[in-house]
């Protein structure tokens, strides 16, 4: 059985659905290999976000407060970063993590996360997201060479189009399969039981 996680490392929903998503893997049958998948929420860009819009996602981070206790965002960003809509640098950073040390993709993704909603750091910058390959003691240079390199990108492009093909409706998504079939797991941002329960009764039927 293979448990696909739809993600962007970028996807305030995911930051705020980690806590569960974190006591789902724990709580998971040995019958069942997670997979993470990145779904690229954002492509690229260099145009500044519209005010429109970065007002409207500050506003969706309170809403998210409010829908999960206890999720924290640092509102700094708004006025300390330049925000672009572009998610993909993030995404490529985690494939570029990935290739060097397989074991480090999910640091590199909470690194990501830590940096934009607790530290007030921009992930849409290289910068940023070269000086995270550092601090988790990546080798620099390669991790800069893939990070801009076609093979990533390709990478990416292969994990959206397939997130897409097994049914992702949005981030987070979980999908679980048997290889033949892919059911979308029910969520509850506040409790880990309601994918349990689902995930452990597709065991038994299949």
């Amino acid at each position: 059985m293979i448990l696909y996680y739809i993600h962007d490392p970028m996807c305030s929903w995911c930051w705020g659905f980690r806590p569960v998503w974190d006591m789902i893997r724990q709580n998971l049958s040995d019958k069942v290999q997670v997979r993470y998948i990145l779904g690229g929420l954002a492509p690229d860009s260099d145009a500044p976000m519209p005010i429109v819009m970065q007002k409207e996602i500050a506003t969706h981070w309170r809403k998210i407060k409010k829908h999960i206790p206890g999720t924290e965002f640092n509102f700094d960003f708004w006025e300390n970063c330049q925000p672009r809509r572009s998610t993909y640098p993030a995404c490529r950073a985690v494939i570029a993590t990935r290739k060097q040390h397989k074991n480090a993709e999910l640091a590199m993704i909470k690194a990501i996360q830590h940096a934009y909603y607790l530290q007030a750091k921009n992930p849409s910058n290289e910068s940023v997201l070269v000086d995270l390959a550092v601090s988790l003691k990546l080798d620099k240079e390669q991790f800069i060479a893939d990070i801009n390199s076609q093979a990533v990108q390709n990478e990416l492009d292969q994990e959206i189009s397939f997130s897409r093909q097994i049914g992702s409706q949005g981030f987070p998504s979980l999908i679980i399969s048997n290889g033949r079939e892919y059911k979308m797991v029910p969520l509850d941002y506040n409790n880990a039981e309601t994918a349990l329960i689902f995930i452990n009764s597709k065991i038994k039927n299949y």
